[in-house]
Parts: C-alpha cells; structure tokens; sequence
C-alpha cells in the first residue's frame, strides 16, 4: 500500500459518523487491518440481529446476541474516535505518517468530534443497558406469573 499523509481529524470523522463499519480503519490501515473486518461482520451481525427481533417478537436469544454485537461494533467505534482524537499527534504520526513531511496539528474540529462521539456513545450504552434489562425483568415477571397460577 502506498503511504499516503494520514488525517486525524479524517479519522475521527470516519469513526464518529459511520460507526461500525470500520471505514477508519481502512483508511488508517488498509485491507490487512483484522479491525476493519470484525466490526464490519459484527455491523451486519447487528442489522440482521434486529431483524431477528422483529421476526420474532424479541423472543430469540440469537437476535439479542446478534444485536449486541452490533451495538459493541457501533461503541467501539466511538471508542475509537476518543483514543485516536486524544493521542498526541506527534505519536498518531509516528504510527500512521512514517516518512511523511506533512503532519497533523489537532484543533477544534477533533475536539468537536470527540465530544459529539463521548455524548452518543454514552447515550447509546446507556440506553442498550436499558432496553436489555427490561426485557430481562419483563421475562422474569411473565416467568412468575405462569408459576403462581
């Protein structure tokens, strides 16, 4: 692969608004980054995930794993976004810019990033967790209620 002058704020942008495909590994890394393909397959593990539930009525065990990986798949490309933004760029140079003249200087707009992606992050975790566990005690009501008649 070439070495072409790699942009952090590039990077971050990727991660932020198309999460869970790994594009921004594939731009950091090329086809040879392992990331790009598991967060890829975990992405379509998640759409297909929710299909699941649909079909299903949110009763399939498998549908609920499938769609967690894709959640995950989706987190940690936010993840990604505040490791990569919060790196110093003379290290994000040093690892992604090898023999490169040009270099990145961070400003605002990664701070931006950063924090947009830290806001939804936290939101989307938060409201997974929450989903998850009322359907977990939604079940376990259903359960009792079959015990006691």
């Amino acid at each position: 692969m070439k070495n072409t002058f790699k942009s952090k704020l590039v990077v971050c942008l990727l991660s932020l608004f198309l999460p869970g495909t790994g594009l921004h590994w594939l731009y950091l890394k090329g086809k040879s980054s392992p990331w790009f393909y598991l967060q890829f397959i975990g992405l379509l593990f998640g759409v297909w995930g929710w299909f699941e539930l649909a079909l299903t009525e949110k009763e399939s065990f498998l549908g609920w794993f499938a769609a967690a990986l894709g959640e995950i798949s989706i987190l940690a490309s936010w993840l990604t976004t505040l490791a990569l933004g919060l790196r110093p760029d003379d290290r994000f140079d040093a690892q992604f810019n090898v023999g490169q003249t040009k270099k990145n200087q961070s400003g605002w707009l990664i701070i931006i990033c950063m924090i947009i992606a830290l806001m939804v992050g936290a939101f989307v975790l938060m409201s997974g967790l929450a989903i998850a566990f009322e359907q977990y005690f939604i079940g376990q009501v259903e359960a009792a209620k079959e015990i006691s008649q």
